[in-house]
C-alpha cells in the first residue's frame, strides 16, 4: 500500500512539473507565480481630416502672381479640403458672394467689400496682406510720367500726353483703383482714343500694354511674376494712393444656406495664421530679391476696417 502511494505521488509531481513546463495546467483560480504581462498599448488613431470641396474666389492677382500655386496644396494638405479655385477680378469674386456662388473670398476691393459685408453676404472680414500699385509702361516713357512726384501728377502726364494706356475695364479692386484715380483729377477717359479696356485680368492686361508699348496700372506683384514676358518698365511707384490691401472673408451662411461655413471659417483661420503669415512674407524673395506681398494679420488695417 505504501508503495502504492509512493507511485501515485511521484506520477502527481511529474505531471505538475510536466505541465509547467508546457505553460498549462493552472486553473483560473491559481496563483500566479509572475506579474501579468500588461496589455497591448494601442497607437492614438491618427486625427480625422475634413473632406469636401471649398469654393475660393479671389484676384487674378494671387493667381498670376503663383501665390494660390504655394498656399493652396499646403491648406489642402493639412485640412483635408479640397479648393476649388476662381480667379477673376475682387468685384466678380464679390458679385459670386452675394449670389451665394463662393464660399470664402481674398480680395482687394475695399470699398466694395464693406458694401458687401454691410449688406449681409459677408462676415468675420478679417486683413491679410498688402502690396502696391506701380505704373508701368515703354521705357521710352513718351508721357514723361517718370517725372511725376505724386499719383495725380502720374495720371496727369498720361491724359496729357494722349499715350496709350490699357486699363483692365473688369471691375476688378485693380480697376476700382484706377477709375478713382481719374476721379481724382477730374477726367473721364472712357472713350478717348488713347484708352482702351481689355475686360481681362492683370496678367493678360500687362501682355497686351506690352504688344502696344502703352502704360497701365498693375499691382507689383503680377509684374515681378509677369516681367520676364514684358516690355514694360517701372515708371512711377510707392506713392501711398498705391496701396493694395487684401482681406479675406467668410460668406454669410445666414443669408447664403448653402455655403459651407465650416471650411470658409478654416480657411479664413488658417490664412492669417503666424506660420502661414510667414510663407506669404517669403514667397517670391528668392526669386525676385523682394516680398511680392508683405503679411498684415493682427495689424491695425489702413482701410479702416
Amino acid at each position: 500500500m505504501n508503495h502504492r502511494r509512493t507511485l501515485i505521488g511521484i506520477a502527481a509531481v511529474a505531471a505538475l512539473i510536466l505541465a509547467a513546463a508546457c505553460g498549462g495546467g493552472s486553473s483560473k483560480n491559481a496563483t500566479p507565480t509572475s506579474a501579468p504581462m500588461s496589455a497591448p498599448t494601442t497607437a492614438s488613431p491618427a486625427p480625422t481630416k475634413a473632406s469636401g470641396t471649398l469654393i475660393l474666389a479671389t484676384t487674378t492677382s494671387t493667381q498670376d502672381s503663383g501665390l494660390l500655386d504655394v498656399l493652396v496644396p499646403m491648406f489642402e494638405e493639412e485640412t483635408g479640403y479640397t479648393v476649388k479655385t476662381v480667379a477673376v477680378g475682387s468685384g466678380q469674386a464679390i458679385q459670386m458672394a452675394t449670389t451665394g456662388d463662393a464660399d470664402v473670398l481674398l480680395v482687394h476691393s475695399p470699398a466694395a467689400e464693406k458694401t458687401m459685408v454691410a449688406a449681409g453676404d459677408g462676415i468675420e472680414r478679417a486683413l491679410v496682406m498688402h502690396n502696391d500699385f506701380i505704373f508701368v509702361g515703354p521705357s521710352s516713357d513718351p508721357s514723361g510720367v517718370k517725372t511725376a512726384k505724386i499719383t495725380n501728377d502720374a495720371m496727369n502726364a498720361i491724359a496729357t500726353g494722349k499715350a496709350s494706356f490699357i486699363s483692365r475695364g473688369d471691375n476688378s479692386g485693380t480697376n476700382a483703383l484706377e477709375l478713382n484715380l481719374w476721379k481724382a483729377i477730374n477726367i473721364s477717359p472712357k472713350g478717348q482714343s488713347w484708352y482702351e479696356e481689355t475686360g481681362q485680368g492683370m496678367g493678360a492686361t500687362l501682355l497686351v500694354a506690352s504688344q502696344k508699348a502703352a502704360y497701365t496700372i498693375s499691382d507689383r506683384a503680377t509684374y515681378l511674376a509677369q516681367k520676364k514676358n514684358l516690355s514694360l518698365d517701372i515708371l512711377f511707384e510707392k506713392d501711398k494712393a498705391l496701396l493694395n490691401v487684401y482681406h479675406v472673408i467668410v460668406v454669410n451662411p445666414a443669408k447664403h444656406p448653402s455655403v459651407k461655413v465650416d471650411a470658409a471659417r478654416a480657411f479664413a483661420a488658417w490664412i492669417v495664421r503666424d506660420d502661414i503669415q510667414k510663407v506669404i512674407g517669403a514667397f517670391g524673395v528668392d526669386k525676385y530679391g523682394q516680398q511680392l506681398f508683405i503679411p498684415d494679420a493682427g495689424k491695425p488695417d489702413p482701410t479702416g476696417g
